[in-house]
C-alpha cells in the first residue's frame, strides 16, 4: 500500500461522530434495525460473492475490531477494572440499542470470558440457519477487550439466535 492517505480510513470524528444537530436536525441520530441490517447483509452478500464466505467473515471481524477499539476510546476509556468495564459496556449497549450485554463468566486472571448479548442488533429475530452470524460482534468485543487490557484476544460466537439459542454467546480467550 502506498503512503497516500486512504480514501476510506476510519476516523470517528469525520464519520460516526458528525454533529447530528447539523447533519440530521429533524431526524436525529436514530434509525431502524431494518436499515442497519439492510446495509450489513447486502454488504456481506457482495463480499461473499466476490471473495467467499471465509474472507467475508474475516473482513467483517476485522472491521469489528476497528469499531470496538474506537468505541472503547469514545465510551469506555478510563474503566478501572473488568467489573467497571463490564458495567460501562452494559450501559452503553443498552443506551445505544446494540443489545443487552452480560458477563456470564470470567476467569480470575481475565484470560477467559463468556459474554451474552440478548436482542442483538445483528441477528435477533432472524430465521434459524444453524450458523452463527455475528462475526462483526466478535471483532467488536475483541477490540474492546484488547483496548482495555493491552493483550491480544480471540473472540468467537458459540451460540447465536440463528442457531436456535435466542441469545448470542461469545467466548473470549487471550491469544
Amino acid at each position: 500500500m502506498s503512503d497516500k492517505k486512504r480514501k476510506y480510513e476510519f476516523d470517528w470524528n469525520n464519520t460516526v461522530g458528525a454533529d447530528m444537530q447539523v447533519a440530521r436536525p429533524s431526524l436525529g441520530p436514530s434509525t431502524r434495525v431494518e436499515v442497519y441490517r439492510l446495509f450489513q447483509f447486502t454488504l456481506r452478500d457482495v463480499l461473499e460473492q466476490h471473495y467467499g464466505t471465509e474472507t467475508a467473515d474475516t473482513l467483517f471481524r476485522e472491521a469489528g475490531v476497528i469499531a470496538g477499539k474506537s468505541f472503547f476510546e469514545k465510551f469506555l476509556a478510563g474503566s478501572k477494572d473488568v467489573a467497571d468495564l463490564a458495567g460501562k459496556v452494559q450501559d452503553s449497549f443498552n443506551k445505544l440499542g446494540i443489545g443487552i450485554f452480560r458477563v456470564e463468566s470470567a476467569k480470575n486472571d481475565n484470560s477467559h470470558f463468556i459474554f451474552t448479548v440478548d436482542e442483538d442488533l445483528d441477528c435477533s429475530g432472524l430465521p434459524d440457519t444453524s450458523d452463527v452470524v455475528c462475526v462483526y460482534d466478535e471483532g467488536f468485543i475483541q477490540g474492546i477487550l484488547e483496548s482495555f487490557s493491552g493483550k491480544g484476544f480471540d473472540v468467537r460466537e458459540i451460540d447465536c439466535w440463528c442457531t436456535g439459542s435466542r441469545t448470542c454467546r461469545f467466548e473470549a480467550k487471550t491469544a
